[in-house]
């Protein structure tokens, strides 16, 4: 993938138009199948692997004298790109010269992706003989295929493309073809995803005692660069897409809650993704003025499905105040403090004399994950506004020491086991009992000035027996957290918010109890979902199977889940960076660590990070000691 282009297909390599395989552009496929045959046969699939997030690699043989043994004497391989380029490069062993007739089947319905999916989809198109290859046109969208050298017979009614090489013996013969587009809607590439050019900080690198850090993080990184898409009006500007192959378009929350795991691969992706979203807030006056909007999500069975508009709202201030902690200039912070301000000024208007933020429909519920938004963001916002000289930062800690004092007398079930947070509160008091992974953001609080974490929901003792329950195996499967816990009513180990690991909340588990200083509950959850990492190619989905580890097992594919997703790629960057405990704070002039008690990987060496504008690598070793070895000029180590 390299959005808006992507290409999906088996490991056979073969494009049949089958299922949803195919090239698409901004979520319509413009080219089904391309079916390679040579001397009448398909090759023999030996080999399929991804060579980076936008390209992979197919190998196939064939043998062209049957009678001469089993040994192929011809490989066929196989270059694809997402943006809809293909090289199909023929290598000769025979030992005499061949002559090798090579057609390739091309066909598409031109259909949109919502429409495959749901098996509404027409067939292929007639075709048309155009240029060096065949065009298909439906409505106001065309596709055309040309190839490198042109073919030798162009059949539009059959859809073919035939060649006759002559290979001698050790030579070789390629075909390059291009899908090409043209019409409204198909959207446009974020060009130059180099070094140079990304908004995160392409050479970032992981190693270490772990064999799996390395290649995870540089998975994560591309494919969050593949995932990147430009404001069209505003093409400076990036942000991250939710998903691949369903979401392929920007979902508010999601791209600010990645953008923010991402911060330690640089700024400019937050800053992209805030100015972004900074346009589309509501300033109309009205209950709803401040908010940024969002669609509704699936909550699960317990729970209505909730606004995502009130976690990116949320989210907005609390990703500003952090940027600028890691080194988004004072200059492009202040540009956007207005939009943070009106997400501020519609947290405290919608509380209103109460304490707390309720679903915006009415008789909604307060959800346990809301308090912990809606307090991160007053705490961090307040932060942000007192260092501009802005107004309403006290009001805003007052509010939030209420919230806290409330939330751990109106939130909290006691039971025999310790007690556990609720999930939620109905307006007249009454609580939903379930433990799901949504509690994980009572733990992430937000970081302040000077290396220090923003103080929790949560008092001492109910954060430690949040971190048992977390810990404890009706949540941790083994190959990560829960969404919900085993043994609650409805769980299903496929529910999206009913028992599916979920990536980013395991990773927000990790990085949240490693900062509140426990060893024991993040490092199996570490564990298991870098293990879990291995066996998906280190690609990891945005949910998977809840079922338990078993001795042998595997973690098991969910069947809609986005993979990549943008919030498991950066869930990745935190599920490492979290282990060294890096705390900047630029306008500060330093930068704290507070590394993982105990050391849960051993060593590990992280180079190729970002703060305050410069490269930054730090070391952890063996004992759990964290060393800065690269950092900007000026930036001292705080204490």
């Amino acid at each position: 993938m390299a959005l808006p282009s992507l290409a999906i297909s088996t490991e056979q390599g073969q494009l049949t138009g089958r299922g949803l395989e195919g090239f698409y552009r901004a979520g319509r496929r413009v080219l089904a199948r391309c079916q390679v045959r040579i001397a009448g046969r398909e090759p023999v699939p030996v080999h399929a692997g991804m060579t980076g997030a936008d390209r992979a690699r197919f190998v196939g043989t064939l043998r062209a004298f049957p009678d001469t043994g089993p040994d192929p004497d011809v490989v066929v391989e196989r270059i694809r790109h997402a943006d809809g380029t293909e090289r199909i490069t023929l290598r000769s062993a025979a030992p005499r010269l061949l002559r090798l007739p090579v057609e390739i089947a091309l066909g598409t319905d031109l259909a949109d992706l919502g429409a495959i999916a749901a098996g509404t989809a027409g067939g292929d198109l007639p075709a048309s003989v155009h240029d060096s290859g065949l065009r298909w046109t439906a409505d106001t969208v065309s596709s055309a295929v040309t190839a490198a050298p042109a073919p030798t017979d162009a059949l539009a009614s059959a859809g073919l493309l035939r060649w006759e090489f002559e290979l001698p013996p050790g030579g070789t013969s390629s075909v390059e073809l291009r899908v090409r587009t043209e019409g409204t809607g198909l959207g446009r590439a974020v060009s130059g995803r180099s070094a140079t050019t990304s908004p995160l900080a392409a050479s970032a690198r992981a190693s270490g005692d772990h064999p799996g850090v390395q290649v995870l993080l540089r998975t994560c990184v591309e494919d969050l660069q593949a995932l990147l898409l430009r404001d069209p009006a505003h093409p400076t500007d990036t942000h991250l897409a939710a998903g691949v192959p369903w979401r392929c378009g920007p979902a508010p929350a999601e791209a600010l809650v990645a953008a923010r795991m991402a911060l330690p691969l640089g700024t400019r992706l937050a800053a992209g993704t805030l100015r972004t979203l900074a346009r589309t807030q509501l300033t109309a006056a009205g209950p709803r003025s401040g908010l940024i909007p969002g669609p509704r999500r699936d909550a699960g069975a317990h729970l209505p499905p909730n606004c995502t508009a009130t976690e990116a709202t949320l989210l907005f201030p609390t990703l500003l105040a952090e940027a600028r902690r890691w080194g988004l200039p004072d200059k492009e912070t202040e540009a956007l403090l207005p939009t943070a301000e009106r997400c501020l000024a519609w947290l405290r208007t919608t509380v209103g004399d109460g304490t707390y933020l309720q679903d915006p429909h009415p008789g909604g519920p307060q959800r346990c994950e809301t308090q912990a938004h809606a307090h991160r963001a007053a705490l961090l916002g307040a932060d942000l506004l007192d260092a501009f000289g802005r107004p309403g930062g006290p009001g805003l800690r007052q509010w939030a020491r209420s919230l806290r004092t409330a939330f751990q007398r109106d939130f909290w079930i006691d039971d025999l086991g310790g007690g556990r947070p609720a999930a939620a509160r109905a307006p007249d008091g009454r609580l939903v009992p379930h433990l799901g992974a949504a509690a994980v953001h009572l733990l992430d609080t937000g970081l302040l000035g000077g290396g220090e974490a923003a103080p929790g929901l949560l008092d001492k003792v109910q954060t430690e027996q949040l971190a048992r329950l977390l810990g404890g195996p009706a949540m941790d499967s083994g190959w990560g957290l829960r969404g919900l816990g085993a043994k609650e009513a409805g769980f299903n180990p496929f529910g999206h918010r009913g028992g599916a690991v979920r990536t980013h909340e395991t990773a927000v588990a990790v990085a949240g109890l490693i900062a509140a200083g426990y060893e024991k509950e993040p490092t199996s959850l570490l564990r298991g979902v870098l293990d879990a990492s291995e066996a998906f190619g280190h690609r990891l989905p945005e949910m998977y199977g809840g079922e338990q580890r078993t001795e042998g097992g595997a973690p098991i594919p969910h069947p809609a889940a986005c993979r990549p997703a943008a919030t498991a790629a950066a869930a990745g960057v935190l599920l490492l960076t979290s282990l060294a405990g890096i705390r900047p704070d630029t306008p500060a002039g330093t930068v704290t660590l507070r590394p993982a008690a105990g050391a849960p990987l051993g060593e590990i060496v992280l180079t190729g990070l970002r703060v305050a504008g410069a490269p930054f690598s730090v070391r952890v070793g063996r004992l759990g000691t964290a060393m800065v070895e690269e950092a900007a000029d000026g930036l001292q180590l705080g204490v």
